[in-house]
């Protein structure tokens, strides 16, 4: 997804942050303080929620189970995962870490297929509380199908209240904007240098999801079914609009299986997909242009 920054978000920031590449876009440039205060923000709940991570808290429940004192948006997370989970029949896991480490998809980027295995059974595993998060075993949490979102949303809280005038956050594919119209290219998962699309965001998110992004091995990529340890084969790519980054990031994740499209009409989002077969289909009220071919359909 191209993400051109508005003419009236002037002064630009780019830097690397958990393992991919972010730009802020704000009419007055950041001062040491503000870049410090969006690091903090990033290290805080990538100290938690990583599972790349040595130090993090998601690690150590991997290695040993038990309980911690609930951390920052453990419900919020947790009960986002568990609607998507419902809505995709388990497709959707928050205890889907252990399978993509398998697949290759671990704390050292081995990329090394170890086969395929499906989540544990995150209900018997996983409870939490305003006071604990508990894992009655080993096994690996992983909020990836909305985790990127939510923290774009509190970088953008964090920017929102230091600097006045239009706002953009773009964290590669997850982006916020406010006060500024952007015009975003919906990038062609099977050729970059072109678009199935374009929308125009004044103030909200979109977020987008494609398989041929983070691609190892033979046809293996990011975007697994908990319930087989499987590759997605059936959707190409997916782009949800939204107020906020998290529920737009949760969407563009369900929208890769049965389900998607039914908890997006519950939750009020927007949306587009591509199919592996070339095929486009929408929501009614989405807000994308399309540069559709005679194939493409509308549900």
């Amino acid at each position: 997804m191209s993400s051109p920054l508005p003419h009236a978000t002037p002064a630009i920031w780019r830097f690397e942050a958990i393992g991919t590449r972010w730009e802020v876009g704000s009419a007055q440039a950041l001062t040491s303080d503000d870049r410090a205060a969006v690091a903090d923000a990033i290290e805080t709940f990538d100290r938690i929620w990583s599972r790349f991570r040595d130090d993090s808290t998601v690690t150590a429940l991997a290695h040993r189970g038990g309980a911690v004192a609930a951390p920052a948006d453990t419900d919020l997370l947790l009960s986002g995962l568990t609607d998507i989970a419902d809505a995709t029949g388990g497709a959707v896991s928050p205890l889907i870490g252990g399978v993509l480490a398998r697949r290759g998809y671990d704390a050292a980027m081995s990329l090394i297929d170890r086969g395929a295995e499906s989540a544990p059974p995150w209900r018997d595993v996983l409870s939490w509380t305003s006071d604990a998060l508990s894992l009655s075993r080993p096994a690996t949490i992983d909020v990836g199908a909305l985790g990127k979102g939510r923290l774009v949303d509190l970088v953008h809280a964090v920017l929102a209240e230091r600097v006045s005038g239009p706002l953009l956050v773009d964290a590669s594919g997850d982006l916020r904007v406010s006060g500024a119209d952007l015009r975003i290219g919906l990038e062609h998962p099977y050729d970059t240098s072109r678009a199935i699309g374009v929308v125009t965001v004044s103030t909200g998110a979109v977020c987008s999801s494609a398989t041929n992004r983070r691609r190892w091995g033979d046809g293996l990529h990011h975007v697994v079914d908990a319930r087989t340890g499987e590759p997605v084969r059936t959707i190409a790519a997916t782009w949800a609009f939204a107020p906020d980054a998290m529920t737009a990031d949760a969407i563009a994740t369900a929208l890769f299986f049965d389900g998607g499209p039914e908890i997006a009409l519950r939750w009020g989002v927007e949306w587009v997909r591509m199919t592996t077969d070339g095929r486009v289909d929408w929501s009614p009220g989405s807000p994308a242009e399309l540069f559709m071919r005679a194939d493409t359909v509308a549900s």
